[in-house]
């Protein structure tokens, strides 16, 4: 609901409005140990109903799903360490002014809007 009002909002501002896919992220990541289901009831395949499948991925709902994903991570702050702050790639100084504007708009939505925070 949060979002619907806040796109609108952006489009007639003429904010820049960016998009990141993190429950995909955190969804399916690899895990190290075989994890056997069965077919959700419902969904059998009346040719084998007795068919169990492994799981590759991390799916959510798994105990290993946030284990597989922290365990992988292996810098608190994932940046490029070859590009100083404050620098694009390109040698450019970045914009602090709209830099701060952008981490400050997320600060806001996450602390009042619980939704987009759990997201």
């Amino acid at each position: 609901k949060a979002i619907r009002l806040f796109l609108p909002y952006a489009s007639f501002m003429g904010f820049t409005v960016y998009h990141m896919d993190v429950k995909s992220a955190f969804l399916y990541d690899t895990i190290d140990e075989e994890v056997y289901v069965m077919q959700p009831l419902g969904f059998q395949d009346p040719e084998f109903t007795a068919r169990v499948y492994k799981v590759e991925k991390a799916m959510y709902g798994l105990h290993q799903a946030p284990r597989a994903w922290y365990d992988v991570r292996s810098a608190n702050t994932p940046m490029d360490k070859e590009n100083p702050w404050g620098k694009y790639r390109t040698g450019k100084d970045v914009d602090l002014h709209f830099y701060r504007s952008m981490i400050g708009s997320l600060m806001y939505l996450t602390a009042l809007r619980p939704d987009i925070m759990f997201s």
